[in-house]
């Protein structure tokens, strides 16, 4: 991930229950993705729902859409998912003390 606006947006993508469900399905899918039927089928959410669902995952770049013929296949996109587990992880335990105190906050 970028920075903290660009982890905001991903994270807040995934903050609702059917963006997370179709995107949950997708990791489980693999490599081979998925069309919007089959998502629909494995959900049960409609087209236009789960079409509207995947444009807010595609605009975070977590979701990839490649056209073949007629069919979209839908695949998350790995290398943004691993950035944003990076992200959250990158720090973890390093450390944080409290803040100092300014002497002349105190004093006044």
């Amino acid at each position: 991930m970028k920075d903290f606006a660009h982890t905001a947006r991903a994270l807040s993508a995934l903050g609702h229950e059917a963006r997370l469900s179709i995107f949950h399905l997708l990791v489980r899918a693999g490599d081979e993705g998925l069309n919007v039927g089959d998502m629909g089928a494995h959900l049960g959410i409609p087209p236009t729902t789960l079409g509207h669902h995947l444009s807010t995952l595609v605009g975070v770049d977590l979701v990839q859409q490649e056209r073949r013929g007629r069919e979209v296949i839908n695949r998350v996109n790995y290398q943004q998912m691993k950035d944003l587990v990076d992200f959250l992880t990158s720090e973890c335990c390093a450390g944080v003390s409290a803040p100092k105190k300014d002497l002349a906050a105190r004093s006044a």
